[in-house]
């Protein structure tokens, strides 16, 4: 009780204080039985329950590695799928992968072509300043020339086509 007449360890005097009560879970405790028979077989449930967590932790392990392996596959066909398509239409095609999807689909180069001087050069996905949930085929409009630029023209960028590494030499864009 406190001065004010109101029990603190009632829950919604706690709330009503601002107080933040602790809800974390005590450790399980199991009372020894007292004869020995029981103590064995306390002891045995409790060494089954233990190997019984290290199992299935280890299987979560394991399946989390599946499946991050299965989504790294599929970012990979997802970027080769939208190449392909890239060569046979010629133009942006959407929907596209993500810079995230191409990064993790072990594409991160883009190939991309000046609209006005024809000069390819590849952008690292990775070092650029866009959110990873971008779309490739959105960059077209946001990439650059900076050897038009320097002229006072600024077309965009034709892109090409997704690579896990880079094809040009380091040039101006």
């Amino acid at each position: 009780m406190t001065g004010a007449g109101r029990d603190l360890t009632c829950p919604s005097l706690h709330l009503e204080f601002g107080l933040r009560l602790d809800v974390r879970m005590a450790p399980k405790h199991h009372p020894t039985p007292l004869s020995g028979g029981d103590r064995k077989a306390l002891t045995k449930e409790l060494g089954k329950a233990r190997a019984m967590t290290g199992i299935l932790a280890a299987q979560s392990a394991e399946m989390r590695a599946k499946g991050a392996a299965l989504i790294r596959q599929a970012d990979r066909l997802l970027c080769e799928s939208w190449n392909e398509r890239m060569r046979s239409d010629g133009e942006p095609i959407d929907p596209s992968p993500t810079i995230d999807q191409a990064i993790n689909g072990g594409l991160p180069w883009l190939e991309i072509q000046c609209s006005r001087c024809k000069t390819p050069n590849d952008v690292d996905l990775a070092a650029l300043k866009h959110p990873p949930t971008t779309f490739v085929h959105d960059l077209a409009s946001r990439l650059r020339c900076r050897k038009c630029a320097k002229a006072g023209r600024r077309p965009s960028a034709t892109l090409l086509q997704l690579g896990w590494q880079p094809r040009h030499p380091r040039g101006e864009v």
